[in-house]
């Protein structure tokens, strides 16, 4: 079997590392890889983002098997596309990656179908957002103010007090701290405990 593992970072060096023990496994490329992965796998200078040249390359390659690590990939609907060329691939499809993509999006459906979760509420104003701080702070709760889309695992900012969540809110959505994520941003009651 011939394994393209799309991404760069530490867990597509695990995905490497775990399917190079696979005796199906005959050859195993990443794209693009970093030093480590240059190691233990074939790398080809694709980035993970470039949709058309992953699935020309997997075409050329008659690669097998696509395993997807980056959210970015996954929420551009890379997973869709090796789907619709018929190159089977590991990795869910765009609309399941909002899950991962969108804070929102997983809270709605959380809501939706009764999984617990803690208070939650999304806002495009700033204003409106530091009203829903101060509704929780009159309940005696600190809050968590999450970047609503992809922002590389740095998006979600623990609060102590009224003044560090505002701060915060201001951060996501007027200084733009976190690009286009935080133009959105979810506010969460913050869980304490074991």
């Amino acid at each position: 079997m011939k394994v393209l593992v799309v991404g760069s970072g530490g867990r597509e060096h695990a995905l490497v590392w775990k399917l190079k023990q696979s005796p199906h496994c005959r050859e195993i490329w990443c794209a693009p890889g970093n030093a480590g992965i240059r190691d233990i796998a074939i790398t080809a200078s694709i980035k993970a983002d470039a949709t058309a040249e992953l699935v020309q390359f997997a075409a050329d390659k008659e690669i097998d098997l696509v395993v997807i690590g980056p959210e970015n990939p996954l929420a551009s609907g890379l997973a869709d596309v090796m789907r619709v060329k018929k190159i089977p691939v590991f990795g869910p499809s765009r609309e399941a990656a909002q899950l991962e993509s969108s804070k929102s999006f997983a809270r709605n459906l959380m809501q939706q179908y009764g999984i617990p979760s803690p208070q939650f509420e999304t806002f495009k104003e700033p204003e409106r957002a530091k009203e829903f701080v101060r509704h929780l702070a009159g309940q005696g709760k600190n809050c968590v103010v999450k970047a609503d889309g992809l922002a590389a695992g740095k998006g979600a900012i623990v609060t102590s007090s009224v003044e560090e969540a505002e701060q915060a809110i201001d951060d996501c959505m007027s200084a733009k701290s976190f690009g286009a994520a935080g133009s959105t941003v979810g506010i969460e009651e913050r869980i304490s405990g074991p």
